[in-house]
């Protein structure tokens, strides 16, 4: 097995729709202020119970496949979603992703399960707490990250009732680099004051785990069309990739990390309180793998050979292998695909 220590740039300059909220509120360290199309929730829509509510903040390429499954799992039937977005500017598209085009009854059911709202239409509610609480929204558009996942754990998450989950998607970035040595989900992290990016993931982490919620250490993400090796075909095809070619590399399906969450709130408080889970596909490749594996691709058999590579052995060290045996035996997790090469050859 083998990994990158590569805190995927990709994954995090993604376009995820972050949330915001005024000075008082959840999000005050945010650095924008609200869309002015957002607005206040209905009364209506504010007297009704929460219970059975899922709230998911950040609706990006990982929440909308959340929201999907979610919708679509028989165990969480009886469930509906929120989705909390910064603004409502991307709420159509969002709606498109999650539920398409198609009216038929079982679509219908759907629709009255799922709802977009602001943070400031959330907290403007007199009933804003939920059983359940995703938190998936990447630290790009915060200014003080750790805080905001702290503030949703505190104002959001019923955590009073010992029974609801609060879910943070965090980084497998937050491992120290090693030379093709193995981690798991207690291997010691970087010093968040000498490396203050990956450093917020770890106090967003501290706070999750200190509130009883848990932490999912995710691998580098990709679909088709998004990841590091959509970057290097179209971007360093000319100029090269940075980078030892055989610099390991851990990869996750976005939609396998979306799978991961909800068996995190399918096992419940009672298993994930305080725990911190490493999620990967199992098996890690290298920069030059990623670049083979993508090349087998229709999508991108334009390109015809690997991008040259411009690091060499003694630039820096080899990565990091990721074993998430653990977390895959306590979430009763397995991804759908088992590698990315699979993926890219299915």
């Amino acid at each position: 097995m083998i990994m990158a220590a590569f805190y995927p740039l990709f994954i995090l300059s993604i376009s995820i729709l972050s949330l915001s909220l005024s000075s008082a509120s959840i999000v005050s360290a945010f650095s924008s202020p609200p869309a002015s199309n957002s607005s206040p929730m209905s009364s209506s829509t504010s007297s009704t119970s929460s219970d059975n509510k899922i709230a998911i903040v950040g609706c990006g390429v990982l929440g909308t496949s959340l929201c999907k499954q979610i919708l679509s799992h028989p165990d969480f039937a009886n469930r509906s979603i929120i989705g909390i977005t910064k603004s409502t500017n991307r709420h159509d598209a969002i709606r498109e992703q999650v539920l398409g085009s198609s009216s038929d009854d079982n679509d219908e059911e759907q629709s009255s399960r799922f709802q977009l709202l602001t943070m400031d239409s959330v907290l403007a509610s007199s009933q804003h707490t939920f059983k359940d609480v995703v938190f998936c929204a990447p630290p790009s558009g915060f200014d003080d990250y750790p805080t905001a996942v702290k503030d949703a754990a505190t104002q959001l998450w019923s955590s009073n009732n010992n029974k609801g989950s609060f879910v943070f998607t965090s980084s497998g970035g937050v491992y120290e680099g090693l030379d093709g040595e193995t981690v798991t989900e207690s291997s010691s992290t970087i010093d968040p004051i000498a490396n203050p990016r990956q450093g917020r993931m770890i106090y967003a982490e501290q706070h999750v785990i200190e509130l009883g919620g848990c932490a999912l250490r995710l691998a580098g993400l990709y679909t088709l069309e998004r990841g590091a090796h959509n970057y290097w075909l179209e971007k360093c095809s000319e100029s090269g990739i940075q980078g030892r070619e055989d610099g390991i590399v851990n990869l996750l399906h976005y939609d396998d990390a979306a799978s991961a969450v909800l068996a995190a709130l399918h096992v419940g408080h009672e298993v994930n309180s305080k725990q911190t889970y490493l999620i990967s596909d199992g098996h890690p490749t290298t920069r030059r793998g990623i670049c083979e594996s993508a090349l087998k691709h229709e999508r991108y058999k334009k390109y015809t050979k690997v991008p040259p590579f411009l690091g060499k052995k003694e630039d820096g060290l080899l990565g990091k292998v990721y074993d998430g045996s653990k977390s895959n035996h306590e979430l009763k997790w397995q991804p759908t695909y088992s590698s990315f090469d699979e993926f890219m050859t299915t």
